[in-house]
């Protein structure tokens, strides 16, 4: 019984609730219960920066990286105003992307603005015309011109909706 007495003679009196043994979770301790970390964890995906290069050195096709990039962050430098910094002083207007904050930061310098979307957030809000060039200053440079860009979306689009 838990709370007041119930018997209609009697004071009205708090009594503690009944103490509950400790009990073990299921299975015994150490075997990966509720809250705990599992034996064998899942193995974490491969970074964007671990996809840029194998795809630039052909050991990951072009799905496998697009399913990479989608769910990946990429760090965007940013001006004052919000929305993407495009260069226009290519032959198609680009905007730099990074895989990593180090990447940025090597681009642009330690104190530089930025924010941070995922790959797929990319290809949702790219404005059409554009391209991206992802690690501008890094070994392995990748170039997204416009075309390519429509050619994502078109994936994203397939894999998506069928």
């Amino acid at each position: 019984m838990y709370g007041y007495d119930q018997n209609p003679g009697a004071q009205q009196q708090y009594t503690h609730p009944p103490q509950q043994p400790q009990q073990q979770p299921m299975g015994g301790p150490g075997t990966g219960g509720y809250g705990e970390q599992p034996l064998y964890p899942e193995p974490s995906p491969p970074s964007l920066g671990d996809a840029v290069r194998a795809f630039t050195t052909g050991s990951l096709s072009a799905e496998d990286f697009q399913q990479i990039f989608a769910t990946s962050k990429v760090y965007c430098p940013r001006g004052d105003n919000p929305g993407f910094l495009a260069l226009h002083n290519t032959q198609q207007p680009v905007i730099p992307m990074f895989s990593t904050l180090k990447e940025l930061r090597r681009y642009a310098g330690k104190e530089s603005k930025y924010f941070v979307i995922t790959g797929a957030e990319v290809i949702d809000l790219l404005p059409t015309g554009y391209g991206f060039v992802l690690d501008m200053e890094g070994d392995h440079r990748m170039v997204f011109d416009a075309k390519a860009v429509e050619q994502m979306v078109d994936f994203a689009m397939r894999r998506m909706y069928g």
